[in-house]
C-alpha cells in the first residue's frame, strides 16, 4: 500500500456507560478499538484500520480486501 493511497470506510462509534468510545469498523470486522474521549477513539481507530489494511493488502498480495458489503446503519424509533 503506498502513502497516497486514501480509503473511505464507515465506522460505528458508541459512547460507552463507564465513559469512552468503543469504535468499530464493518468493512474491517477484526477493528475493535476505543478512546477516553472521542478524538483518541478515532485516532485509534485510524491507526487500527491502517494496521488491517496493511495486512490485508500483504495477505492478499495487493488491494486491501476490504468487503464492499458495508451494512448501512440506521436509527430505527420504536413505540412501546
Amino acid at each position: 500500500m503506498e502513502q497516497s493511497d486514501n480509503v473511505s470506510i464507515p465506522i460505528i462509534l458508541e459512547p460507552q456507560p463507564e465513559g469512552g468510545f468503543l469504535v468499530r469498523v464493518p468493512a474491517l470486522p477484526e477493528v475493535v478499538t476505543e478512546g477516553e474521549t472521542e478524538a483518541e477513539a478515532l485516532a485509534m481507530a485510524e491507526d487500527a484500520i491502517k494496521l488491517a489494511l496493511v495486512e490485508r493488502d500483504a495477505q492478499k498480495g495487493g488491494g486491501f480486501g476490504v468487503s464492499p458489503l458495508v451494512p448501512t446503519v440506521h436509527v430505527l424509533t420504536v413505540a412501546v
